[in-house]
């Protein structure tokens, strides 16, 4: 992983309290500061400094770890919906489409979790939306082939 210049400036840190200290002599330090200054990543950095006494103990060079993100709550909420949609008919169908655009512009301006959640609600309840439509656009041209045309002709009485 890439090391940035506070990275860079904390092993020079390091280096210099040891220079300072008499754990490292002229050349030594200079190499050493040489290296650091121009290291790339933290592999570089950690190669500098950890052969030295108390290097791990006082400074950590390593990645550092990203916090933990969470899931977005509506990215939950639009999949349980979604899923809901199997047990329950079409009642969820609404929420989850709603929950599911509310959840994606949430996570991009947030940068939570849960975009794929989010993304599957919605999947479900347009889904649910479009077969809707189509059954009941099917369940129209049913009744209506079934009524048939135009009514027969009645004769008229007397004639």
């Amino acid at each position: 992983m890439r090391a940035a210049d506070t990275d860079r400036d904390r092993a020079v840190g390091f280096l210099t309290t040891a220079y300072t200290e008499g754990r490292l002599g002229r050349e030594e330090y200079d190499a050493r500061l040489e290296s650091a200054l121009s290291a790339r990543t933290y592999a570089d950095l950690d190669r500098v400094v950890t052969d030295l006494p108390g290097a791990r103990a006082t400074t950590t060079l390593v990645a550092p770890v990203s916090p933990v993100t969470k899931t977005n709550s509506l990215a939950i909420a639009s999949l349980a919906c979604g899923v809901a949609q199997f047990m329950f008919g079409p009642l969820p169908t609404i929420p989850a489409i709603v929950f599911g655009h509310m959840a994606r512009h949430q996570i991009k301006r947030t940068g939570e979790q849960g975009a794929g959640m989010a993304l599957a609600g919605l999947l479900l309840g347009w889904a649910c939306v479009v077969l809707g439509v189509i059954l009941i656009g099917g369940a129209f041209a049913v009744f209506a082939a079934h009524t048939g045309g135009p009514a027969p002709a009645v004769p008229k009485p007397g004639g």
